[in-house]
């Protein structure tokens, strides 16, 4: 399960914060990852005790890297390879609570017109034509 050297794509991808090793690689070119404090590559070596801050719209993980491995297993095996940080862990709670509670957009009206909206709008046209 241990590696000498992880590449930090692989790494994401075994700690299941991405489903593809393509899509952590494009996350950390996008700069929505941070090693240590500091943008990263994609190839960047991890080491032990690293500190992440993974970005996943609208969610924030501040996690410490605990074990080095470049294989994907279960989920519970996944979570033993960090620690999060437990103030991170609070905030990003806090907001998925609030985006619970938060009300859903509702449609508007806005859009194709009815039948009946397509007649009015003719009848009105008509009537100015006069």
């Amino acid at each position: 399960m241990t590696d000498s050297v992880v590449r930090l794509d692989k790494w994401l991808f075994a700690a299941r914060f991405f489903k593809t090793r393509a899509a952590a690689s494009q996350a950390i070119s996008a700069g929505r990852v941070d090693v240590n404090g500091a943008p990263a590559k994609p190839a960047k070596a991890l080491a032990v005790g690293d500190r992440l801050r993974v970005r996943k719209p609208p969610f924030a993980f501040l996690v410490r890297v605990l074990v080095l491995s470049g294989q994907r297993g279960p989920a519970k095996q996944a979570a033993l390879l960090y620690e999060e940080d437990p103030e991170g862990k609070a905030a990003r709670e806090r907001l998925a609570r609030q985006l619970r509670i938060a009300p859903t957009p509702a449609y508007e009206g806005k859009g194709r017109p009815t039948k009946r909206d397509r007649r009015e709008l003719e009848r009105l046209r008509d009537a100015e034509n006069l």
